[in-house]
């Protein structure tokens, strides 16, 4: 197995653009290989009983969707908290918002037209919550709807999964805003992200797991050995 080094927000981007533009593979195929992959993670670590999994508007909820409709599969319960409309999301995210509404997965949505927003109640009967709400190009303090929920989503009583990194994590800083997302286990893609060695991370991070989402070993030979 190639040893991976960590990285950085750019050098992600830059992973999933050359795979993409370079090996000619989808992104909706990176999407599909990186839930299918965290679905079976969530799976095995995940208290047996219902997930309830948060999506936001960018590729980390297009995740989210590809999560849920394979723990479905996996003969769990699921339901949804969605930050954004389906009809609001674009590329692979929508794609794989629609398979999730054309394949019955229980879906609320937030209402963003209210002030302050009206945010469902999580299901307090769920063995884990899954964030997949915000990726690793997002930076700054968390603000409206997100903050809420992830402030939401650590006062539950279940156990917590983030995907690829915990909302409200720098990705390249490790800087935690507040509120961040207190992981019980990340879920990362590709490679971890430098970030979760920095400034007390692993208080957010918790037990990580690297997934491959199929990008091919000649691209990942040639990721830079000093991104740490």
């Amino acid at each position: 197995m190639t040893k991976l080094p960590v990285l950085t927000r750019e050098q992600v981007r830059s992973v999933d653009q050359t795979a993409i533009n370079e090996y000619g593979i989808p992104g909706v195929v990176l999407m599909e290989n990186a839930g299918f992959r965290a679905a079976e993670i969530i799976d095995h670590v995940a208290p047996q009983g219902s997930i309830e999994v948060l999506c936001g508007g960018g590729n980390n909820a297009g995740d989210g969707y590809v999560i849920a409709r394979h723990l479905q599969l996996m003969s769990r319960k699921v339901s949804m908290i969605c930050a954004v409309p389906v009809a609001r999301l674009r590329g692979d995210a929508h794609i794989n918002a629609m398979i999730a509404v054309r394949a019955d997965i229980p879906m609320r949505f937030i209402d963003q037209t209210t002030s302050p927003a009206k945010i469902p109640d999580l299901d307090h009967e769920a063995a884990a919550v899954v964030d997949a709400l915000l990726g690793t190009g997002a930076r700054g303090p968390l603000r409206g709807c997100y903050r809420d929920l992830v402030k939401m989503a650590n006062a539950h009583p279940g156990q917590r999964v983030a995907i690829d990194i915990p909302t409200g994590l720098d990705c390249d800083t490790g800087e935690a805003s507040q509120p961040t997302f207190i992981a019980d286990h990340t879920i990362t893609f590709v490679a971890e992200k430098v970030g979760f060695k920095k400034n007390n991370a692993d208080e957010y991070v918790g037990v990580v797991h690297v997934a491959g989402i199929g990008v091919p070993q000649k691209l990942l030979k040639t990721l830079p050995s000093n991104a740490d």
